[in-house]
């Protein structure tokens, strides 16, 4: 099974497409998202990005954790579940 892996600070001009471009890299990916603020639609400057395999996974991480694009050096790591927030 394929590790989900958080993505974190992306150019704020990076596309869905960029991203998978990018991961390719490190092998097949399944599906990548750049998240967006749900009013502006701007990006929030992190995604997710899933990779065919753990291996993959792995590498993805060990390549692009640090690595500088656009002049930021994206944070990659493995994805946690989201937890749940009270509502106020």
């Amino acid at each position: 099974m394929a590790i989900n892996l958080f993505v974190g600070n992306l150019p704020y001009n990076m596309t869905n497409d960029d991203l998978a471009q990018t991961f390719a890299q490190a092998g097949t990916v399944v599906s990548a998202k750049v998240i967006s603020d749900k009013y502006s639609g701007r990006s929030r400057g992190f995604g997710f990005v899933e990779m065919s395999s753990d291996e993959e996974s792995k590498k993805a991480i060990e390549m692009f954790n640090g690595k500088d694009v656009n002049g930021r050096p994206l944070v990659v790591n493995e994805a946690r579940p989201r937890e749940e927030r009270p509502r106020e």
